[in-house]
């Protein structure tokens, strides 16, 4: 009896120790994730043009709380939240006005760049108001800058990132296809000229993901996330041109910042 009773003490002794880890587990885990300093650096795909809700002290550079980063943080309470994305940004723009709250405790950054610096809305607009034919010649201008030059800014870019956040895990997003080929628009822009446009981002986000690597970035690919939800597909989460908001054509909605950026951030981060 005396032994039975040793025992069962013992045991109840091991399962209280083994709760006693198990909480202080759960706490250490619970105040990990609250402890990260998050950083979001970009253009407009990040500062959220085209999911509304503005916050009028952001000025020109439009951030929204609809923008992927403050969504990120809005549920996972970061312990710190900078959001320097801009719209128009490129890369230029990111290493002379953006990188100010980086540190050597910043845990966590986000980017999207290069499309401006390709000439994005230079395409967008050629191939919208001109003949296929210049559109095409456009895309490819636009890609042989992607080849030959872009690589070269990313690199400076992605270097005084890492020089001022060393422990950071950086991600870079890519950029969604903006068409689906086949889709329900019967005006707008020919299927070769969606085609062409397609295969323009599809180029970008394989140069970005390349030098992200290089980098030991992670890349972050919204392709699948966008896939059914493209321009032309009944269920768009890209604005097509806005002539009311010019500056908001070819940009994620708020369902595309919801639904296509944030769950690439989630599972990169």
């Amino acid at each position: 009896m005396k032994t039975s009773r040793i025992a069962a003490l013992a045991s109840s002794l091991l399962i209280g120790a083994a709760l006693t880890l198990i909480g202080a587990g759960a706490a250490q885990a619970d105040s990990s994730a609250a402890a990260v300093d998050y950083v979001a650096l970009g253009d407009s795909y990040s500062s959220g043009v085209g999911a509304g809700g503005y916050d009028g002290s952001s000025g020109s550079c439009k951030r929204t709380p609809r923008a992927y980063p403050a969504l990120w943080a809005s549920a996972n309470s970061p312990s710190s939240f900078a959001f320097t994305a801009c719209s128009g940004a490129r890369t230029t723009d990111v290493t002379a006005n953006q990188l100010g709250p980086l540190s050597g405790a910043t845990d966590l950054v986000s980017i999207t760049v290069g499309g401006n610096d390709a000439g994005f809305a230079d395409v967008m607009t050629t191939c919208v108001l001109q003949s296929e034919a210049k559109c095409i010649a456009r895309i490819n201008q636009a890609k042989n800058y992607v080849d030959t030059t872009l690589p070269g800014r990313l690199d400076t870019v992605y270097s005084a990132i890492r020089g001022k956040a060393p422990s950071a895990r950086v991600v870079v997003l890519g950029y969604p296809r903006f068409y689906k080929l086949g889709g329900s628009c019967v005006v707008g822009l020919t299927e070769n000229e969606r085609r062409a446009i397609n295969g323009a981002a599809d180029h970008l986000n394989a140069a970005t993901a390349k030098r992200a690597a290089d980098h030991g970035f992670t890349f972050g690919d919204v392709v699948p996330t966008f896939t059914g939800h493209e321009i032309c597909s009944g269920s768009a989460w890209l604005h097509s041109v806005n002539w009311l908001n010019i500056g908001e054509s070819y940009h994620p909605t708020a369902n595309g910042q919801s639904g296509g950026y944030l769950p690439v951030l989630r599972s990169a981060a």
